[in-house]
């Protein structure tokens, strides 16, 4: 009998090998395909974005695989987990990203919005179960949501030229610069064992899609060219955040300027 039970353990663990195999080559192919078909030239580029046949391309690319797997499981994740639960995943991982702002705040010398950003932390995840519950909000301790991109251009530097990322989606060229320092900023990295590292990861992208379901279906309906308007919206927001002002320039009581703004709520 326990013979029996392992062999068949041992097929199933083959098959997923076998079906994670044929996806991984598939998506391969696909990125492959979308690199190829981005070597063509557009008409009439926009300056902010001299890839945009690629970008283009890579859109695609990122949609295919975002119908495949990511929307199918956030749609599941909405259904099969209670709202109340959801709520407290998102507060979860927005108070982990609060530990990076805080840092990019003290690193652009936004001292108002350090220390809201601080006191934010400690109280959620102290009082708030390690930030399941967000008693700051309540308490009206405002949200500064910061990177490292948001803080090279408050030094100066530009965003650069729109870049659409494989699976990461939109970003610049200072985003994608900055993308490395990011991701050691974000806590989950330090996670160990690699497995639970791996599950939270997997956990905060399904979390995101989910929350975005809505406003996907808006911009479905909404947007007559959707790259463009993702792109347009996209640049705007990330080039009046990361607008450079100099310390001196810079007054605390307007500490919302040059910050993103709120991240969408869970979807009910």
């Amino acid at each position: 009998m326990m013979t029996n039970t392992k062999t068949t353990g041992l097929a199933t663990v083959a098959s997923l090998r076998s079906l994670l195999g044929r996806f991984a080559t598939g998506l391969g192919l696909m990125l492959a395909v979308a690199v190829l078909t981005g070597c063509a030239t557009v008409a009439n580029p926009d300056p902010r974005d001299p890839l945009e046949s690629y970008n283009r391309s890579m859109t695609n690319f990122n949609e295919q695989v975002d119908a495949m797997v990511l929307k199918p499981v956030a749609i599941a994740y909405k259904e099969v987990t209670p709202a109340p639960v959801r709520t407290g995943v998102s507060n979860f991982f927005a108070n982990l990203s609060d530990v990076w702002s805080f840092v990019n705040n003290v690193l652009q010398l936004r001292g108002e919005a350090a220390a809201s950003t601080f006191m934010r932390v400690n109280v959620n995840t102290f009082m708030g179960l390690g930030g399941v519950l967000d008693i700051a909000s309540e308490l009206g301790i405002e949200r500064y949501r910061q990177d490292f991109g948001l803080t090279l251009g408050r030094w100066g530097m530009g965003t650069g030229a729109y870049v659409v990322l494989p699976i990461l989606g939109p970003s610049t060229v200072r985003d994608t610069f900055a993308l490395p320092i990011d991701m050691q900023g974000n806590l989950v990295s330090y996670v160990d064992p690699v497995s639970a590292r791996n599950s939270l990861y997997a956990l905060r992208a399904v979390e995101v899609r989910s929350n975005l379901l809505r406003a996907g279906s808006v911009l479905d309906s909404a947007a007559l060219d959707k790259y463009s308007f993702t792109r347009d919206v996209y640049l705007q927001v990330r080039s009046q955040a990361g607008e450079s002002r100099s310390p001196q320039a810079q007054d605390d009581r307007n500490a919302n300027d040059g910050v993103l703004p709120p991240e969408p709520p869970p979807a009910k």
